[in-house]
């Protein structure tokens, strides 16, 4: 039965409205599956579409999509981002992830999902053996529900991406922490906005001295100042699975930045990507941090938009890009000559530029503007 008549049928047993833009979805679905493509298929009814009409999905809505979807074949990846599944589809969520046999993707950001249903999906990824990839993001699953998420990933053995960020979990980095002392699958691992700071980030940072498989953190807008910088950078001198690394919107200033610039220069021979965008960083430690890329071969993406820029900083990085060792994709400045000065401007290049929106136009997922998922690839969808 094509998914579109499941729709209807289910709908018409359970006395439920039709929600349009679930239908529009499912049509489009059945005819992808009817050219028999040999790639599995991602149902994607985000509430943030822009180009056609949305009727956002509500915890309602969600009961009847997870059970058309159960068992497809065809289908490997689920993304209902910004709609109003709430904490009652949250448990139908849970059931998918318990009865959905070839789901890799799930992206649930931003759903009203409260504490209670952060219980019900972690509790249902004990026994998931399948699920790649988790989003979690925006979800306001608080401690409670956080500490649900660090309890499963010392059990579950198959996710290898989640996001938790801004999901207001604030006192649960120390147990992030000791999960991941546990847990030698997870590939990538983003805790934006969780309020980290110093403290919790010295937490995570000795995880990763045990830690073998995180290859992608991502800890931006967390409060962390130049102190939680020492503990990186010693890290980095001995961690050899770190390839990406975003500490962007924090404060660690010229002193965090010359710490990292001194590991990256004489120890670190892994990272690949850094962001330090907005970090209150001045010529001293931006420089600094480009004398290290002439040292270290493998660092070749760096991205320093929004911190204090000086003649000495722009003519640093306009050397970088003119000498081919910093590729002009694989950053988010370019220079530019105004009145016999160099100088740098933005370019709308990063680890993750699309990764909360997309555009209308262009390469969704082009390698410069979401240069964190090229560099640490996850499963079918990223």
């Amino acid at each position: 039965m094509a998914l579109q008549e499941g729709y209807y049928k289910i709908c018409s047993e359970k006395f439920q409205k039709v929600n349009p833009f679930i239908l529009h979805i499912l049509q489009k679905v059945d005819e992808e599956i009817k050219k028999g493509l040999k790639e599995r298929i991602t149902v994607n009814i985000a509430g943030n579409n822009r180009l056609i009409p949305v009727q956002r999905v509500t915890g309602e809505d969600f009961c009847v999509v997870a059970q058309i979807l159960k068992n497809h074949p065809s289908i490997n990846g689920l993304d209902v981002r910004y709609n109003l599944i709430s904490d009652a589809g949250a448990r139908y969520a849970a059931e998918l992830l318990q009865k959905q046999l070839y789901l890799i993707y799930l992206n649930l950001m931003f759903n009203d999902i409260g504490p209670e249903g952060g219980e019900l999906i972690a509790k249902a990824l004990h026994e998931n053996t399948t699920l790649k990839y988790l989003r979690m993001t925006g979800n306001k699953i608080e401690n409670k529900g956080g500490m649900f998420f660090a309890a499963m990933l010392q059990i579950n053995s198959s996710l290898e991406k989640l996001d938790l960020g801004d999901c207001d979990l604030e006192e649960s980095t120390v147990h992030i922490g000791h999960m991941l002392k546990e847990n030698h699958h997870l590939v990538e691992l983003h805790m934006c906005k969780h309020g980290i700071k110093n403290y919790g980030f010295q937490q995570l940072c000795n995880a990763l001295y045990v830690n073998s498989s995180l290859r992608y953190l991502d800890v931006s807008c967390n409060k962390i100042t130049r102190d939680g910088m020492v503990y990186l950078a010693d890290v980095l001198k001995t961690n050899a699975t770190l390839e990406v690394i975003d500490i962007s919107f924090n404060r660690i200033e010229n002193a965090g930045a010359n710490c990292l610039s001194e590991s990256l220069t004489s120890h670190n021979r892994s990272l690949k990507a850094l962001s330090i965008v907005s970090n209150s960083i001045e010529g001293e430690g931006l420089v600094a941090l480009a004398q290290s890329m002439h040292e270290n071969p493998a660092l070749s993406h760096i991205y320093i938009w929004g911190n204090k820029f000086d003649e000495a900083t722009c003519v640093a990085y306009s050397d970088l890009i003119k000498k081919g060792r910093l590729k002009p994709e694989n950053t988010d400045v370019e220079p530019c000559v105004v009145d016999g000065h160099v100088y740098l401007a933005e370019v709308s290049n990063g680890l993750k530029k699309h990764y909360y929106w997309t555009p209308t136009y262009g390469d969704v997922y082009g390698h410069s503007t979401n240069a964190g998922f090229a560099l640490v690839p996850v499963g079918q969808t990223l």
